[in-house]
């Protein structure tokens, strides 16, 4: 079978690879279609960790379940259509009864195994992790296994910061693969949605995907102070640090900042000051991909129309390297998919 494989950091080869066979409550699946994540990217550049080499990379995908393990059978079926329900982080394993596990956050699981290898034809995987999807959801909405979760999560967690639907809130990198699900998420929770990114050409998307502001990075700060005197909560899905500064810049007395993107470090650290930190009554609540629940709601909502993935790249696999440039580079607004294996 084809796979793109990390063959050293920074090199990404399409290999012929041996098919997996499933192991223990596993289940082989074939791939329809496959999400490029910023993730891989990072990965595949060592930009947070330099992980050994040689090591597949994707994470996000739907597909068919082709065969099963001893003991997947309790939780999946042969031909069932499935979603990698929880992306990257935990999305091949986690221990289902650690504190963390049992609060609903397996992503923080000290056993938790991350997801590799989704850019190829077949994955083996864990079957707990994979979630049934109905046949209103199509191969192209594959980015919801990551993108449309790590958002989901995000914006749901104003609800659990107090933070009620009416209020303004920022969404930084609007335009992005996560961003733009970020919009429309919060908009159907019935917040105020000021989405934020760069260029003429994204905050036209960002105005067609229902947010009632699109606004220039440049011009935010002064939009946002002059409008609203703050924003209740920014969530910041750019890579870049300069959209975490940002973020907490345009918050009013006593918001809250949700870190969602993961810059490289080479980025450096966000500095923030201590002092606007505890005299405003600022807080910072990171949020990192969601849990399997999650991605079942976030399915229904995808299968009634109410959230919807849009692409803004379509590719084979031996492509991937070009998109990754594409990604680099802002070319792109939503996401870009892997939609052919043999090519």
């Amino acid at each position: 079978m084809r796979a793109a494989i990390v063959e050293e950091i920074g090199k990404v080869s399409v290999k012929d690879i041996p098919k997996p066979s499933p192991g223990y409550e596993e289940a082989l699946v074939k791939i329809s279609t496959a999400g490029i994540c910023h993730s891989d990217l990072h990965m595949a550049l060592g930009d947070w960790q330099k992980a050994p080499t040689p090591f597949p990379l994707g994470h996000e995908g739907i597909g068919i379940v082709e065969e099963l393990g001893p003991g997947a059978e309790g939780f999946i079926q042969k031909g069932d259509r499935v979603i990698f329900g929880l992306g990257g982080t935990a999305g091949a394993y986690w221990c289902g009864s650690c504190e963390y596990c049992l609060a609903g956050k397996p992503m923080l699981c000290p056993k938790q195994q991350y997801l590799f290898g989704i850019f190829g034809e077949y994955i083996s995987v864990w079957a707990k992790a994979l979630v049934k999807i109905p046949d209103e959801i199509d191969d192209k909405e594959a980015p919801l296994a990551c993108a449309g979760l790590t958002a989901y999560s995000a914006v749901k967690k104003l609800f659990q910061l107090g933070i009620s639907p009416g209020k303004p809130v920022a969404v930084i990198g609007a335009a992005g693969g996560l961003g733009h699900y970020a919009v429309q998420i919060a908009k159907l929770f019935g917040y105020k949605v000021i989405g934020i990114d760069i260029g003429p050409k994204k905050l036209e998307f960002v105005k067609q995907l229902g947010a009632d502001y699109a606004v220039d990075a440049s011009e935010a700060l002064k939009f946002v102070k002059t409008e609203f005197r703050g924003v209740y909560a920014s969530l910041v899905f750019s890579s870049k640090m300069a959209g975490f500064e940002l973020g907490f810049k345009l918050l009013k007395m006593g918001g809250v900042l949700i870190p969602v993107g993961l810059p490289s470090f080479n980025e450096g650290q966000m500095p923030v000051s201590l002092h606007a930190l505890i005299i405003k009554g600022l807080q910072i609540v990171s949020s990192l991909v969601g849990n399997v629940e999650e991605m079942r709601e976030l399915v229904q909502l995808a299968a009634d129309k109410k959230v919807k993935t849009h692409i803004g790249r379509v590719a084979n696999l031996s492509e991937l390297n070009q998109v990754f440039e594409e990604l680099k580079e802002g070319k792109f607004v939503g996401r870009a998919i892997i939609d052919d294996f043999l090519k």
